[in-house]
Formats: C-alpha cells, structure tokens, sequence
C-alpha cells in the first residue's frame, strides 16, 4: 500500500481519556466486533452532508464511510447529516441524526448521537454549518466527549476574521488535524495558529477507474476533452469554450463535454444564468457543435464510465487559492492526462509529469496545451502513464487504510483497537 500521510506520534491525554469514557460493561452500546486479529475494532461518527444531498462532501462522506468499512470490517460507523432544514425524505440507514442549521435541539441531539462512537471525523466546509462563518459546529464539537478528527475542505489564503477564528478554534478542540494536499497543510500552518504535531495530509481519495487497456487513442474518433461537476462561474468554462473555437480546424475534430448541473447555490441566487452564458458564447463563435451540455447528476458510477472515455480533463479554473480537488484526483485515479489551471492542488499533482499547467485566463495557452496532447500521442502516453503511477495513492482504499489507521491513533482506548 501507498502511505501518503504524515502523522505525528499520539500525544498523551488526549480528551477521550481526560473526560473518562464508560466502559464495557455499561448498557453504552459500541457493537464491538472482533477482527481478524482477534481484538476489537473501533466505531465512527462521520459528520458532513450526505446522499441524497448533491454536493461535493455528500460524495466525499458517502465515500469515506465505504473506504473506512472496507478497511476495517469490524468497524461500525455512522453518519450525522448536515442540513440547512430537517429533512422530509426518509434518512438512509446510515443516518443517525442531523444537524440543522440553526437549531440548538438538533445540536443537543447530535452530541448525544455521537457520543455512542469512539471517535468523531468531522468534514469542514463552512457552508455546511450554521452560524457566521459555519460557527455552530464549535458549539458542537466542544460538547463532544469522543475524541475528534477534523478533515478541512477548504483553507482561505486569507480567511476572514471570523473564518480564521472559527478554524483555530475547531482545530484546538481537535485531536487530530486532516488536509488533502501538502499545499494545503502549508497552508493551514503558514495562516492559522495550529499545532503543527497535529496536522496530517491524507489525500482526497477516488475510486479506482484505470484502463485495463491504457493504448493508443483510435485516430479516426473524436477525441473527448471532459470537464466536470457542479457548475459555477469559478469553474471558468467560458476559458475553455474559447480555446475550443482556436481547435475547430484539427481533425478529427475534438469534442469538450461540459458535464454536470449547476451547484443548487448557483440555482438559488442566478438560477441557470451562468449555463445560459456559457451555450450563447458557444453559439456567437460558431462551436455549438464541438461543445456539449450534459446537464445530468450522474451517479458516482456512471461518472466514472464518462471519465472513462475521455481522452483529456481539462480544468480551466478561476481560483488561483483551491487546495483540494476532488475532480483532479479522480481524473489522475482514472489515469487521464490533464490540461489545469495552476491552482495550488493541480502544481502539487500535475507536477509529477500527468499533465501541463497553463495560465489563468491565458485562452491561447489552453488552446496550445490541448492541442499538443491531440496531435502528439506520445506526450500524451506519457502524461497518461504518469498520472497511474500517481493513482494508487489517491484510491479510497489507500486512503481508507490511512484514515484507519489514524483513528486506531486517537481512540480512548488501546484495548480495543489494534495499534
């Protein structure tokens, strides 16, 4: 197995075993059971939003919850649901509770639901909890006595004052600390005051999706050049279209699909504006037919097998600040070469020879860039091959393992888990 991580030594005291947990023997119920070495294994309360919610931690929670389980059989997880409202669909089986925005009673609710875990993995986003800044979460976590894995999603080069404050403080009620990039962790310890012994990278996990037959593209189909996700105007896909209309005389003509709907946030405030904007500049410059708008919520699955066919991701961002992409972790797990902008995620990965980073905004170095993987197969069988030696390490089992292995760190008690 890949370790991509990097864990202090536990430290003495942590909080679990300072407030004093019950033991076996009271009615707490933990449904220990016995792994193959014959000691007990752990149980684990994810908190983030979650399926049915479309949103990219609903994804990444619903992912870790199978990498964990897939890693420790034994272990009994369950999932606190992060809701701007109570929800009035029946809650998976995985569902313990929710934590609504705004609501004391659901927080109370959801101290004492977590509490029947031995540790806690909270996934932080500051959208996703209520409060200035998502602040209602400290509330939450300070109340826990299980000890607490925070995953960050997201560290603002410059945090307001109220995001900094809201993430010093979660991290120093925190037992351990997670990012998903080493630029991310750099981050965190150059913007926030945070224990450095405490702060570990695990990466963002994908599934696994490599060719078993990685050889040359057919030259006589049109090759597929894919961006993904939720759309939005940071996702900068006008960049794209535009470099499209530079490639419309190569032949065959390449084919950018521009999958995904619009992020619910974007629908609530501009409902279909930006897609609207994005088929007009298609239209005025004469490439409606090489730009596709597939406008479907796809199933983890059927992500994969559109992934699967394209010959180039190309992600043409905005952000100059994003520390994590989940959507380039799976384009790299599904071992396609890649044409980014050089957010901070993208350099730490492409950087390893999967792909070539171009200038934001720079139209014209997109279009040269997609142009050299089209017409050269050799660079882009290499940029290929780099990104799946790159991919085992990003597999959710890889990542899994990690994650296991350190909430065997932080739980209470040693006689339970294997060390």
């Amino acid at each position: 197995m890949t370790r991509i991580v990097i864990v202090a030594p536990p430290k003495s005291g942590v909080r679990g075993q300072a407030q004093g947990l019950v033991d076996e023997d009271t009615p707490f119920e933990r449904e220990l059971s016995l792994t193959r070495s014959g000691v007990r294994d752990f149980s684990v309360g994810i908190v983030g939003t979650y399926p049915p919610t479309k949103c990219g931690i609903a994804t990444f929670t619903a992912s870790l919850a199978k990498a964990v389980v897939s890693a420790a059989p034994a272990c009994r997880f369950g999932v606190l649901a992060c809701a701007d409202q109570p929800s009035r669909a029946s809650l998976s089986p995985d569902v313990v509770g929710e934590l609504v925005a705004g609501s004391a009673a659901s927080r109370e609710a959801a101290v004492a639901a977590l509490d029947e875990f031995d540790v806690v993995v909270v996934q932080h986003e500051f959208g996703i909890f209520g409060g200035d800044d998502g602040c209602e979460i400290i509330d939450l976590v300070a109340e826990l006595s299980a000890p607490v894995i925070v995953v960050l999603h997201t560290i603002p080069r410059r945090p307001s004052p109220g995001q900094q404050a809201v993430v010093e403080q979660l991290t120093e009620l925190a037992e351990r600390v997670v990012t998903q990039s080493l630029a991310a962790r750099t981050r965190l310890l150059e913007t926030h005051a945070v224990e450095p012994e405490k702060v570990c990278m695990i990466p963002h996990g994908a599934p696994a999706n490599l060719s078993t037959d990685p050889g040359a593209r057919d030259p006589a189909r049109s090759p597929v050049i894919l961006t993904w996700g939720l759309l939005g105007p940071s996702k900068g896909i006008e960049w794209g279209i535009e470099a499209m209309a530079l490639l419309r005389d190569l032949e065959p003509r390449p084919r950018y699909v521009v999958a995904g709907q619009t992020h619910p946030r974007i629908i609530e405030r501009q409902g279909e504006e930006y897609r609207d904007s994005l088929v007009a500049r298609a239209a005025a410059l004469g490439i409606s037919h090489l730009v596709e708008f597939d406008g479907v919520y796809r199933s983890p699955k059927a992500s994969l097998a559109l992934i699967h066919e394209a010959d180039i991701v190309l992600l043409p961002y905005r952000s100059r600040e994003q520390v994590v992409s989940g959507v380039l972790v799976e384009a790299i797990a599904s071992g396609k070469p890649v044409v980014s902008t050089g957010f901070p995620h993208a350099q730490e990965l492409l950087g390893q020879g999967s792909g070539i980073i171009v200038g934001h905004g720079d139209v014209e170095a997109i279009a040269a860039a997609l142009h050299r993987l089209l017409t050269d197969p050799e660079l882009s069988f290499r940029m290929a091959a780099a990104a799946r030696r790159q991919a085992p390490g990003l597999f959710w089992g890889n990542v899994g393992e990690n994650y296991v292995q350190l909430v065997r760190e932080v739980a209470p008690d040693p006689q339970w888990v294997a060390r």
